[in-house]
């Protein structure tokens, strides 16, 4: 194939439905609302590779205010692979993604095991494995939120969501995290203590069963505890974790649930490996939020 006629430039709206209809297609499981949210949340991010008129390939360049990057949704049309199309894209929005940023910033990704050599000549560094783990959703005995000692997030001052995201996350993502933690056929829960949010998490609905992501928690009794009541809404059908294995607590409640693991991911950085955005506090992190998105 002739590479030189491919033309490499942001996506519009509606052909980053078409993405998200591939992602399903390749099982990736997307929630049915994701297209909106991770649209609204960098509407500058996504590029697609256009070939005769049409888009045959896509990728994320999410910005996270100039001071940390994503890239996700690396796709190529099935019958176009191994033609060098996911390349020349996939080099293409590494540096694209690195012009948005400040200079010094780090880009993270999850890409698939298979492909971790080939992400590492780029100057990606593995950091670790993000495992996905599914298992059944289980009514919890007492069934509102409030007597398992949970709170809608939305009722929360959004100043102090926003804040124990950030400790989690890293990085401020304002735009993203409004509208997660408002899902629709969702539940966005967190636990106080003396006023203090401890433990937040979203489960959301999606073509397959349900995701919990993210789930994030001072120690592993609260994300046993808000894992329970968030997986309720899941009652009966399939429940999804992705899981940092480095968090050897996150590990144990998946077990526990009789969750199996079905799919994972290298999570990789490109930069300083000692940088913020390596940094967490991985030991509170039971679920990451996606592997789209970060």
């Amino acid at each position: 194939m002739d590479l030189d006629v491919l033309k490499i430039r942001p996506l519009v709206r509606a052909e980053f439905e078409q993405v998200v209809k591939w992602a399903g297609e390749e099982g990736w499981n997307p929630g049915l609302y994701d297209a909106d949210i991770f649209w609204q949340t960098d509407p500058n991010g996504y590029l697609g590779v256009e070939l005769d008129g049409e888009v045959v390939a896509a990728g994320s360049v999410v910005s996270y205010g100039g001071q940390f990057g994503f890239m996700g949704f690396f796709i190529v049309r099935a019958d176009l692979r191994g033609k060098g199309i996911g390349t020349r894209l996939w080099f293409h929005r590494r540096d694209v993604l690195l012009a948005r940023l400040a200079p010094g910033a780090s880009i993270a990704m999850d890409g698939v095991f298979d492909m971790q050599d080939w992400y590492a000549k780029g100057a990606f560094v593995f950091a670790h494995r993000n495992l996905r783990m599914q298992g059944v959703g289980r009514r919890v005995k007492a069934k509102t939120a409030e007597s398992q000692g949970c709170v809608d997030l939305g009722e929360l001052p959004f100043a102090m969501v926003a804040d124990y995201d950030r400790r989690h996350f890293g990085f401020d993502r304002e735009r993203f995290l409004r509208s997660w933690i408002q899902p629709e056929s969702g539940r966005a829960l967190g636990i106080l203590d003396e006023g203090k949010l401890v433990a937040s998490g979203v489960v959301r609905e999606c073509a397959e069963g349900f995701k919990i992501g993210p789930l994030f928690a001072d120690n592993e009794k609260l994300a046993t505890q808000l894992f329970a009541v968030l997986g309720d809404r899941a009652a009966g059908q399939p429940l999804i974790l992705d899981v940092p294995e480095v968090n050897a607590s996150a590990m144990k409640l998946a077990q526990k649930n009789d969750m199996k693991e079905v799919f994972g991911c290298a999570r990789m950085y490109y930069g300083d490996p000692s940088a913020k955005a390596s940094q967490l506090p991985w030991n509170n992190i039971y679920g990451i939020t996606t592997f789209e998105l970060g």
